[in-house]
């Protein structure tokens, strides 16, 4: 079956140089962006349920933007003022900059990991291993970052501050594609939300990373095309050649 239509499940590119604009033109489809999860702030309310107390930390460690945004957000509505002497702990230098929306950067009280990920934050901490440190969290997680820091001694505690939950979507919003791209298990709970009794029948679907693809196949549902691969790192370049395969 050719493919004409795609549905990409994330928000539209805000530039048009971005490569899906590309393969539509090339393979003469039609790509559309609609979100099928957003992010929002927990209650002040669920967040004390958790009896953690941000103060009594000396470093917040932040693993995405969203986190940043939402722990300043959280604490202006508990009307927590940061000190000047908390110290930020980001996974990448990208969030490290992020950090300058909400407080004054300083490289003395901002460091950042050499690879995007906690194993490379992780040195950096261990040489500030008198630092309390907090870490926020989504709803949806796992006990990675706790278990690596128990592993090496260091003081820190975890708390939700935001969550993922499913956009609704109108009746009729999701039919007509050939062709749905995720990037998140949790966007294919929100597929099973919308649509309960979802038949894949011809329709194709494609995910980046194996945590989604696992999510797929825990569904029922019949994985077409999957990335990352050696021979194409990034989804861009997977739907590129998938679609030079499939419409010939």
């Amino acid at each position: 079956m050719e493919i004409t239509k795609i549905l990409v499940s994330q928000p539209k590119p805000a530039s048009d140089k971005s490569p899906y604009f590309d393969i539509a033109r090339k393979h003469g489809v039609t790509i559309d962006f609609k979100q099928f999860i957003k992010i929002e702030s927990l209650s002040s309310k669920d967040f004390r349920q958790q009896k953690v107390t941000i103060l009594d930390h000396t470093a917040i460690v932040f693993t995405s933007r969203h986190a940043i945004d939402h722990f300043f957000g959280l604490c202006a509505e508990l009307r927590i003022t940061v000190p000047e002497t908390m110290k930020y702990f980001c996974v990448s230098e990208t969030i490290s900059l992020y950090i300058q929306k909400y407080v004054q950067y300083r490289k003395r009280k901002v460091f950042f990991g050499s690879n995007g990920k906690m194993d490379g934050l992780l040195p950096i901490m261990v040489k500030h291993k008198n630092e309390k440190y907090f870490i926020p969290l989504s709803s949806v997680h796992n006990d990675e970052i706790k278990d690596m820091l128990d592993k090496h001694n260091l003081q820190h505690s975890e708390a939700v501050m935001y969550r993922t939950v499913s956009h609704i979507f109108e009746k009729g919003e999701l039919e007509g594609y050939d062709m749905m791209i995720f990037f998140s298990p949790s966007g294919i709970v929100s597929l099973t939300e919308n649509l309960p009794d979802f038949k894949q029948g011809d329709m194709k679907i494609g995910c980046f990373g194996p945590a989604t693809a696992a999510a797929i196949k825990e569904a029922g549902l019949r994985l077409d095309l999957e990335a990352p691969t050696v021979e194409a790192p990034s989804m861009t370049m997977a739907l590129d050649q998938y679609l030079t395969k499939v419409n010939k």
